[in-house]
């Protein structure tokens, strides 16, 4: 089904408002959207007047010391082809929240806490500008993932071009969240080989200790024997077919990126959250999605977790993808940074998700970390993850802080909505 025929889909409406949502940080930026933009011209979404595509991109100058040049300069043959483009820094959300302020919807320092420093504070930027420009639909883009998949045979990866925002706009008026799937690099656990220094039941207990219901160890030994690549589905590439998501401890699990939200009912829209330097920003939304209509839709992007692939914005299409192991400082340092963010969120989600079994898997994540933490630091020769059971101890200390948070983000959250759908002053 192309693009010209999803009106029927779409209600018959005349104008489909579609936001398009990046929060980016990196120098590589607008290569990943010049792909995105010739993605959407091939799929016939640019040539559909059916369609209005805006962007809303919200940039942090910090993440990777980048200028405003590295996300404004873009290319104006593409931008062209973009009906509008909200770029949303620093001086643009205080705009935002010194107008919430004035007009007395929320306090400052609510605002700050809606719109904090962070990837759920980025997120919520965006997903207000969205709403307060009257889009119909917003689809989160990320940074380090491109619109195509990767299977494989046995001696050649396999790639596929994904329709990743036409996919999203064929099933979205069904569900209040699409997701798609991904490939690449998504787990940022590098290729290892075990020895008498850490054996694989070890590393088990840990990964079990620091990660969340999702990650399977049976699934995680595929990937870490694939190098630390997932490869796409097939069956999935070649699937019309959208599934709905049920629920799953407590949840409904989605991604940050590769997701559509319906906005045409803003009062079932939820905000993003995490708990202070931590991330898990989609995985507690998904806590929220329990009585939500979630679809999973057969479109896939390739996560370039490591930065390895950007020759693929180029065209370049690898035969075989590198095993990702852990014989750098580069690779072990991202590895460590994704232990201390998992750990980080892990006791809230843990709260969220079963406070009545909440002491009892706590107690049994730092008992398992106590035995493997001094082979994990031999193994990738760094004292530094044994910081992991100290985060675990802060964060654990300061769940209930952090639940309260969670729920006043909503009231929150829920209070600008109302306002926004009042106010006539915004955006039409």
């Amino acid at each position: 089904m192309d693009c010209k025929e999803r009106g029927v889909i779409l209600g018959n409406k005349e104008n489909v408002k579609v936001g398009i949502g990046f929060a980016t940080g990196r120098k590589n930026f607008q290569q990943v959207l010049k792909t995105n933009i010739q993605s959407w011209k091939e799929s016939g979404l640019l040539d559909n007047e059916m369609f209005s595509l805006n962007l809303f991109i919200a940039y942090d100058l910090t993440y990777q010391d980048t200028k405003i040049s590295d996300y404004k300069n873009i290319d104006p043959s593409l931008m062209e082809q973009i009906d509008t483009c909200k770029f949303i820094g620093k001086t643009s959300i205080e705009e935002d929240i010194d107008q919430l302020v004035r007009e007395r919807v929320i306090s400052r320092k609510e605002a700050q806490m809606i719109f904090a420093k962070g990837y759920a504070g980025q997120r919520n930027i965006v997903l207000f500008e969205a709403i307060k420009n009257k889009m119909d639909y917003l689809s989160f883009f990320d940074d380090d993932e491109y619109p195509m998949a990767v299977t494989h045979n046995k001696k050649h990866a396999i790639w596929t071009g994904q329709g990743v925002l036409a996919t999203h706009l064929k099933y979205i008026d069904k569900a209040d969240i699409t997701h798609g799937g991904h490939c690449g690099y998504i787990s940022p656990i590098p290729y290892l080989e075990f020895n008498d220094v850490m054996a694989e039941e070890e590393f088990h207990v840990f990964v079990e200790a620091i990660s969340n219901e999702l990650v399977r160890w049976d699934r995680l030994k595929v990937i870490m024997g694939n190098g630390g690549v997932t490869y796409a589905d097939s069956n999935t590439l070649n699937s019309d077919h959208a599934s709905e998501v049920r629920v799953n401890h407590h949840a409904k699990f989605v991604s940050g990126a590769n997701l559509g939200i319906n906005l045409t009912d803003t009062q079932k829209v939820f905000p993003f959250y995490n708990p202070p330097g931590a991330r898990g920003e989609d995985t507690f939304l998904s806590t929220c999605l329990s009585d939500r209509t979630v679809l999973r839709v057969p479109c896939y992007a390739f996560h370039d977790g490591f930065s390895a692939y950007h020759c693929l914005l180029d065209g370049v299409l690898p035969t075989q993808l590198k095993f990702i192991r852990a014989d750098s400082e580069q690779i072990t340092n991202r590895f460590y940074r994704a232990c201390i963010g998992w750990i980080r969120y892990k006791p809230l989600l843990l709260y969220i998700t079963g406070k009545d079994s909440y002491e009892e898997k706590i107690d049994e994540m730092k008992k398992g970390l106590q035995e493997v933490l001094p082979k994990v630091c031999a193994f990738f020769n760094d004292p530094n993850f044994n910081n992991i059971l100290i985060e675990l101890d802060e964060y654990d200390k300061n769940v209930e802080n952090h639940y309260q948070a969670f729920k006043e983000n909503q009231v929150v959250w829920a209070r600008i909505m109302e306002h926004l759908s009042k106010n006539s002053q915004y955006n039409s």
